[in-house]
C-alpha cells in the first residue's frame, strides 16, 4: 500500500473500514440505536492446518550447522549462510576492502557518510579489533538513534499532520519521534520498546518521560471535521489495531474489520476482541484533534461489540478483550492489571505480545533489522507473516536470530554488532569469479555476495549537508521547515509550510523535517519516502529520471557542490588540483581516485575552466566555491565547484558497496 504516495488515505482501508460504514440502508438510522445488537454473525473455529502455518508455530531454537569450510565463519549466522551455500555448490565473495567496509557500516548505523579523518585512522589501524572499534564508535553516535529512528518510523506511520483535505498540524507530536530516537540511543531493549508504545501510562505511569512513547497508538492519520463522531471513533480504534498488528506482529489484520480474514486464520470477532484493548482510549468531543499521547477515560470501559461488515452502525454480539487465537493456542486470558485510572488492558496485552512465546513479535524485529543490514529482510514480505506473505529465505536461520535476540535481553545494539561483525556481512558487493552463482541464484537469496544499496532520500541530503560542514547539530522540538520550491508551496494552503525563521534549522537532520502527510519534502519524495497513512515496512527502490534531475539541477545540489569546493580550498594541503581531486573523492565518495580518475578530472578541469573563461560571464554569473578563493581564477574556481557536482551524480555516491 505504501507504493502508492499520492493515496489521501490506503485504498484497503477505505474499502474495509469505511465504505461499509457509509452504504446507507433503510432500516438503520444515521447513528447506532442503543441497547439493540443482531447476533447473526457466527465464528469459525481455528482448523489444524492453519496452525501448522510456520509463523504462528512455537520458536525453534535451531543448532548452527556444521560446514566443510571451517575458516570462512566469523560467528554462528555464517554456519547458517554458508551450510545453504555449500548444499548449492556455491562459494561465499571474498572480503570487502577496509573503506568500502568503513563507508558501508557507518551508512548503515548512521546514515552519514565517514570523514577523511575516519578513513584515514581506519587504514591505519591494523588491529585485529579495528573493525570492532569502529562498530562501537558508531553506536555510540548520537547519529545511530536519528538514523534508526527513521525505520521506525516509517513502520510507525509517523507525521505530524492529520492528513485528508485539511492536514492539520498535530503540535505536540514531535514528542514521540524525540522518544524514538532517545529510546535508540539509550539502548532501550525492544521488549519494554514495544510495551511503552502500547501502554506507557499504564506500565510508568510517574514517569514523564516514557509518556511519548504512546504516540505510536495515535501517529496514524485522522479526519476531525468527519459529520459523525462515532464513525470517527470507529475508524480510528480500526486503525490503531491493525497498526499493531502490522508493525509488531506482522499481520494484516485490517481486512478483519469487515468479514473473516479471506487468508488468514483471523476471524472477525477476534479483530474486534483485539480492538476492545484499545476501546477506553479518550475520545476527544467537538471535532477536536485526538491528543499525541494516550489517555484514558475513567471509570468502567465501554462494551464492545462486533460491529457487521464494518459498519459502525451494526452491532452485533457484545465482546470481551482477548489476545488472537491463532497466536494464543493455550487459550491465555488477558487479565488486566488492576489500575487506579486505566483498564489495565494494554498493559496486559504488551506483556502477553513480548513473552519470549509469542510466536510473532521476535520473528518480526530481527526480520525488519537484518532488511536494513543486508538490504532483503529473510522475509520479503516484513508486514505480512500471514499465509499470503513470503515465506523465509532461511527458517532456521530467522528462529535462531529471534532466540538470540531473546536471550540477548532484547538489546539492540549487542544485535547489531552480531550481525555485523559475521562474514556475511562483510563480503564484497561485487565478484567476477563466479558466473555460477549469478546463475543459479540470480537474486542473492543465499547471500553469496553482499547486496548493494541505494540511500534514502535522507541519507542523500544529510550527507551533502554532513560533507560540506553544513550540516547542524541541533536536535529534538517541532519538525523545521527549510523552504521549499515555490512552484511545491504554491500549492499548499496559506500557512502550512512557513519557512523555520532561524536559517540554522534549514540545515538540520532530515529526520528533524517537518513530516507533514500531504506533502514530503521534495528530495525525500523523489527518492521513495513513502506516504505515512498506512505502516510501511520496506520503502520502494526506483530508479527514475526525476532523481538524476535533482541532483544536478536542485538548489541543494547546487549550493552543496560550492560549499564543499570552497571547504576543499581552504584545506592546508589543498594546494595543488591533484590533492584537491583526492580530497573531493574522500568527501564524496569515501577513498581515493584511481590514476585514471586524476587523469580524467584534471582534463575536465582544464577544459571546464577554458569554456568558463571564453564565455565572458560575469563572476555573479558563475557558480563560485564559497567561500570563493582569493589567489585562483573564478573560472578555475568554478570549473571545480562544477567537478564537485558531477561527483554527486555519480553512481557511486548514492549507491552504498
Amino acid at each position: 500500500m505504501h507504493n502508492h504516495p499520492k493515496q489521501p488515505f490506503p485504498i484497503l482501508l477505505v474499502a474495509c473500514l469505511v465504505i461499509p460504514a457509509l452504504i446507507s440502508q433503510p432500516t438503520f438510522s444515521a447513528e447506532p440505536t442503543p441497547g439493540k445488537f443482531s447476533s447473526t454473525y457466527t465464528e469459525s473455529p481455528i482448523r489444524n492446518k492453519e496452525r501448522r502455518h510456520w509463523s504462528f508455530l512455537p520458536i525453534a531454537n535451531p543448532k548452527p550447522p556444521t560446514v566443510r569450510m571451517n575458516n570462512w565463519p566469523k560467528n554462528s549466522i555464517d554456519r547458517f549462510i554458508l551450510a545453504r551455500l555449500e548444499d548449492a555448490n556455491l562459494t561465499p565473495t571474498r572480503p570487502a576492502d577496509k573503506l568500502t567496509l568503513l563507508r558501508r557500516v557507518t551508512f548503515d548505523l548512521t546514515g552519514l557518510p565517514p570523514t577523511p579523518a575516519q578513513q584515514k585512522t581506519f587504514l591505519a589501524d591494523t588491529s585485529p579489533k579495528a573493525y570492532e572499534k569502529v562498530i562501537d564508535r558508531l553506536l555510540k553516535s548520537p547519529a545511530y538513534g536519528q538514523r534508526w529512528a527513521q525505520h521506525w518510523l516509517d513502520v510507525a506511520r509517523f507525521a505530524e499532520t492529520d492528513g485528508f483535505e485539511h492536514d492539520k498540524t498535530r503540535p505536540n507530536a514531535w514528542k514521540f519521534r524525540d522518544w524514538v530516537i532517545n529510546a535508540l540511543n539509550n539502548d532501550l531493549p525492544l521488549d519494554q520498546f514495544i510495551r511503552l508504545q502500547i501502554a506507557a501510562d499504564e506500565l510508568k505511569p510517574n514517569d514523564p518521560s516514557a509518556a511519548p512513547a504512546t504516540g505510536f497508538l495515535m501517529a496514524g492519520p485522522d479526519m476531525p471535521d468527519i459529520n459523525s463522531q462515532i464513525e470517527r471513533r470507529h475508524t480510528k480504534l480500526n486503525e490503531i489495531t491493525s497498526a499493531v498488528g502490522q508493525a509488531f506482529m506482522g499481520l494484516t489484520l485490517q481486512c478483519a474489520a469487515c468479514h473473516d480474514h479471506k487468508f488468514d486464520p483471523v476471524s472477525q470477532a477476534d479483530f474486534y476482541r483485539l480492538r476492545a484493548v484499545f476501546a477506553n482510549i479518550l475520545h476527544p468531543r467537538n471535532s477536536r484533534p485526538f491528543p499525541t499521547i494516550v489517555k484514558e477515560k475513567s471509570g468502567k470501559s465501554p462494551a464492545t461489540h462486533l460491529m457487521l461488515r464494518g459498519d459502525f452502525r451494526r452491532k452485533g454480539q457484545p465482546l470481551t478483550p482477548a489476545f488472537l487465537r491463532i497466536t494464543n493456542p493455550n487459550n491465555q486470558t488477558l487479565k488486566p492489571l488492576t489500575l487506579k485510572s486505566s483498564s489495565g488492558r494494554r498493559a496486559a496485552f504488551a506483556n502477553w505480545l513480548t513473552s519470549p512465546n509469542h510466536p510473532l513479535t521476535a520473528r518480526v524485529i530481527v526480520n525488519r533489522i537484518w532488511m536494513h543490514h543486508f538490504v532483503n529482510p529473510l522475509v520479503a514480505t516484513p508486514n505480512d507473516f500471514g499465509t499470503m506473505g513470503d515465506p523465509p529465505t532461511h527458517p532456521k536461520l530467522l528462529d535462531y536470530l529471534a532466540n538470540h535476540l531473546i536471550k540477548s535481553k532484547w538489546k539492540l545494539k549487542a544485535f547489531h554488532k552480531f550481525l555485523l561483525t559475521s562474514a556475511t556481512y562483510q563480503q564484497a558487493s561485487r565478484r567476477s569469479d563466479n558466473t555460477r552463482a549469478a546463475t543459479v541464484d540470480s537474486k542473492n537469496k543465499l547471500l553469496w555476495r553482499m547486496n548493494r544499496r541505494r540511500l534514502s532520500g535522507e541519507e542523500i541530503r544529510d550527507t551533502l549537508l554532513a560533507i560540506t560542514s553544513h550540516l547542524s547539530k541541533r536536535t529534538g522540538g517541532i519538525g523545521v521547515k527549510p523552504p521549499l520550491p515555490r512552484e511545491i508551496a504554491s500549492t499548499l494552503l496559506k500557512g502550512q509550510w512557513k519557512p523555520s525563521l532561524d536559517k540554522a534549522d534549514h540545515t538540520r537532520r532530515s529526520i528533524y523535517i517537518f513530516a507533514r502527510r500531504n506533502l514530503r519534502y521534495p528530495i525525500f519524495d523523489t527518492f521513495d519516502r513513502p506516504a505515512a497513512d498506512t505502516s510501511c515496512a520496506r520503502r520502494a527502490r526506483s530508479v527514475t529520471a526525476p532523481q538524476s534531475l535533482i541532483l544536478l539541477n536542485s538548489s541543494l545540489s547546487l549550493d552543496s557542490a560550492r560549499r564543499l569546493a570552497g571547504r576543499i580550498f581552504t584545506t592546508p594541503n589543498a594546494s595543488t588540483p591533484i590533492m584537491r581531486i583526492t580530497i573531493a573523492y574522500e568527501f564524496a565518495l569515501s577513498r581515493k581516485p584511481t590514476s585514471s580518475e586524476i587523469t580524467l578530472a584534471t582534463a575536465f578541469l582544464i577544459q571546464q575552466a577554458k569554456t568558463l573563461a571564453s564565455s565572458n560571464r560575469k563572476p555573479a554569473d558563475l557558480a563560485l566555491p564559497i567561500p570563493i578563493p582569493k589567489s585562483i581564477p573564478t573560472s578555475q574556481a568554478a570549473a571545480f565547484t562544477d567537478l564537485c557536482l558531477a561527483l554527486f551524480n555519480l553512481n557511486e555516491f548514492i549507491y552504498v558497496d
